[in-house]
């Protein structure tokens, strides 16, 4: 067996099925002396009264022992450690694993990062899987879930169940002891781009006491100044963006309201009053409204993205053309923004145009519906 083969397991769910037992072959028992990773030196040994799990390739109902390979051996014993991390041979598996690949948390992860960043969130999400089987307890692992959910939220233009899956990641972040500041840091901005603004003041204010980073807790103090002097973390305005957030605009119109009348500055505010107004159909006082959070400092593409959807609605397509591509100058692979020129591209005649944008789309996120549905009705991508 060619021990400097790359591990490459096969990450599917068939795979799942196709996990096989076998006694130890002659061959394999012994120490394994070359490849260990134990810190005293000392070899690891197989025990040949553990019987070893092996992965079949897809298609694969019964093993041929010449065609085993130490491949196969660590992707089953990986496999069960993902199933069940603490399983009665759990131990001697993962140390198993660990001496024959004893750079795989270095390699998994390269491979995680690589299929989040080609849009392949559920390999990505399923590689960090099987090492949380081999890392039960190592707390960067739920930190790169999050980060790999918070991406793939924002990836598909953060709909409310893929904003959850990311927060559900983060919350068991926070609820590790001992806190784990990076871990802490990055949820405060996730909560800030939720505009969860009371959870990211509790983030920032706990990184002050437990980070260990100068410049990340100059950072987060200047920020929870920003929040603090805004009064973002009022109650009023958490709570409109939750009823707005939650389907009931009318809601949160009402809270929102009474918000800007103490804060009137606070473009945060006139956001959220766009926010409600555009749900409401109401798209002419949705377009002042996000026309004075611009003026206030509120220049992101999330604003311009907005103002452009009531623009396309009160018919001034130019003026939303105008917007949108503000906004992509803003954040050139920003998913909104290159959907919704698709639908502009799409309400003015443009199919050309629009093909390309959903061909964009596509391209970020493979999942993406708007794309998907667009080309549906097209027929194939290459005709």
């Amino acid at each position: 067996m060619n021990r400097e083969k790359p591990l490459d397991l096969r990450i599917s769910p068939q795979c799942k099925e196709k996990i096989v037992f076998l006694s130890v072959p002659e061959s394999l028992r012994g120490p394994i002396e070359s490849l260990s990773s134990d810190p005293t030196g000392m070899a690891f040994t197989i025990d040949p009264a553990i019987p070893l799990p092996v992965e079949l390739a897809p298609g694969v109902e019964v093993l041929n022992l010449e065609d085993l390979s130490w491949e196969m051996i660590l992707a089953g014993m990986i496999r069960v450690l993902a199933v069940d991390p603490q399983g009665t041979h759990a131990r001697y598996y993962r140390g198993f694993v660990l001496a024959v690949k004893p750079d795989i948390l270095t390699e998994f992860t390269t491979a995680a990062r690589l299929k989040a960043h080609n849009g392949d969130y559920d390999k990505a999400l399923e590689i960090i899987g099987l090492l949380e089987g081999l890392f039960p307890d190592l707390p960067v692992l739920l930190l790169n879930r999050a980060l790999i959910l918070e991406e793939q939220a924002h990836a598909r233009g953060d709909p409310a169940e893929a904003q959850d899956e990311a927060y559900k990641a983060y919350q068991a972040v926070l609820d590790l002891h001992p806190p784990f500041p990076p871990g802490i840091f990055n949820a405060a901005f996730f909560f800030m781009k939720c505009r969860n603004f009371e959870a990211a003041r509790r983030c920032f204010q706990t990184y002050l006491h437990v980070g260990d980073e100068p410049e990340k807790q100059e950072q987060a103090a200047r920020i929870l100044e920003e929040i603090q002097s805004h009064n973002l973390d009022d109650a009023l305005f958490r709570e409109a963006h939750e009823c707005i957030r939650e389907d009931n605009p009318a809601q949160g119109l009402s809270k929102i309201g009474k918000f800007l009348e103490r804060h009137p500055q606070v473009w945060h505010g006139w956001f959220l009053l766009g926010w409600a107004l555009r749900k409401l159909g109401r798209w002419h006082d949705g377009i002042g409204a996000f026309r004075k959070a611009l003026e206030l400092g509120g220049n992101t593409s999330d604003t311009r993205n907005e103002l452009a959807l009531c623009l396309m609605e009160s018919g001034d397509w130019e003026a939303a053309r105008k917007e949108l591509k503000a906004a992509l100058w803003e954040e050139p692979e920003n998913v909104k923004s290159i959907s919704n020129l698709g639908i502009l591209a799409l309400k003015t005649g443009n199919l050309q145009e629009a093909g390309g944008f959903f061909r964009t789309l596509l391209e970020l996120d493979p999942q993406d519906p708007v794309a998907q549905e667009y080309f549906k009705g097209c027929g194939p991508l290459d005709g």
